[in-house]
């Protein structure tokens, strides 16, 4: 069965910076969370971070960057939190290949989970291009990433994957 990676938080975990979740209703993550498709992970949590935690961003570029170590993930108090977001995602990525996943659905414009844009480092919710650090592991090993707002583009590319329509 395919199986498909999703930030835990949009399943209605509790886990994200605030202590809140950001449950998604969409039909096709309804459809896969009841075929039991669904593999929930949060990289940050992971990585060994707490609920709640401060914010934090990329701070000189995207997860590219950090990933090269070009560039740092930092807290709004200036606390670096880098190491703990590269591990999140280097275990988000062994458990994708543990599940045999091919296609993620990601928490749009997180350091960790953000696809194609993220937020610019200022904390004063300015965006720019860039992917977070989960992610482009992710993607950098063939895995396809979608946020929580391309659920449609997800649903196309899972049917596509599965022979369907």
């Amino acid at each position: 069965m395919q199986r498909i990676l999703i930030s835990s938080c949009l399943v209605g975990e509790k886990v994200r910076h605030d202590g809140r979740d950001k449950l998604n209703g969409h039909p096709h993550l309804i459809r896969w969370q009841n075929e039991g498709r669904l593999v929930p992970f949060c990289p940050e949590i992971a990585g060994g971070l707490p609920i709640p935690r401060p914010p934090a961003e990329i701070q000189g570029g995207d997860g590219a960057a950090v990933l090269r170590g070009d560039a740092v993930v930092e807290t709004n108090a200036g606390n670096n939190v880098t190491a703990a977001f590269v591990s999140g995602a280097e275990q988000a990525l062994a458990l994708a290949k543990k599940e045999g996943v091919t296609m993620a659905v990601l928490k749009a414009k997180s350091p960790s989970c953000g696809v194609g844009m993220i937020y610019d480092g200022g904390f004063n919710g300015t965006q720019i291009p860039g992917s977070g650090v989960t992610a482009t592991l992710l993607e950098q090993n063939g895995i396809r990433v979608f946020h929580e707002n391309q659920l449609d583009e997800a649903g196309a590319f899972f049917a596509e994957l599965n022979g369907e329509r």
